[in-house]
């Protein structure tokens, strides 16, 4: 924990859930933020393309027709934000295999902000992926995308 890696296992970081770190994002989010950081150029799109292949599947019981598509995003992107309990919001997406960037965005996403609170999503800085440090390596299109999925998050908790 604590440590930035690059390298391609980054599967058991996310031990640190909820408590807020001096960055004001929520721990988990932080420490993607933080492993984002510590490379550079090539190496941020290597990382983002990690992030891709670890995007959770989508449970059976969610369809992807029932989601709500993201059309700001380049790649077809669908999410579902279960509200149900506020304490604890679930979140699901869904992009093609195709579609790394998207797909590597929508898993930051989850990685960073499912399981946590509404109020713990709802106080994300809108801009928090400027510091993830893809603005060279990435499209403004593409970062717009992120950014959508984040606002459409927020408004289905508000």
């Amino acid at each position: 924990m604590g440590e930035h890696r690059s390298g391609p296992d980054r599967q058991g970081r996310r031990t640190r859930r909820g408590c807020r770190t001096v960055t004001g994002l929520p721990a988990a989010l932080a420490e993607i933020v933080d492993d984002f950081a510590a490379v550079d150029g090539q190496d941020k799109l290597q990382l983002l393309l990690e992030f891709s292949r670890e995007l959770p599947p989508l449970p059976a019981e969610l369809a992807e027709d029932a989601m709500e598509p993201v059309p700001e995003c380049q790649s077809p992107l669908f999410l579902s934000v279960d509200a149900a309990d506020p304490a604890k919001v679930r979140l699901y997406f869904s992009a093609p295999p195709e579609a790394p960037t998207t797909r590597g965005f929508a898993s930051i996403l989850a990685q960073g902000l499912d399981g946590l609170s509404a109020q713990e999503i709802l106080d994300v800085p809108d801009d928090f992926y400027v510091n993830l440090g893809l603005a060279d390596a990435v499209s403004p299109l593409r970062l717009r995308g992120i950014s959508a999925m984040l606002a459409r998050i927020k408004r289905h908790l508000r």
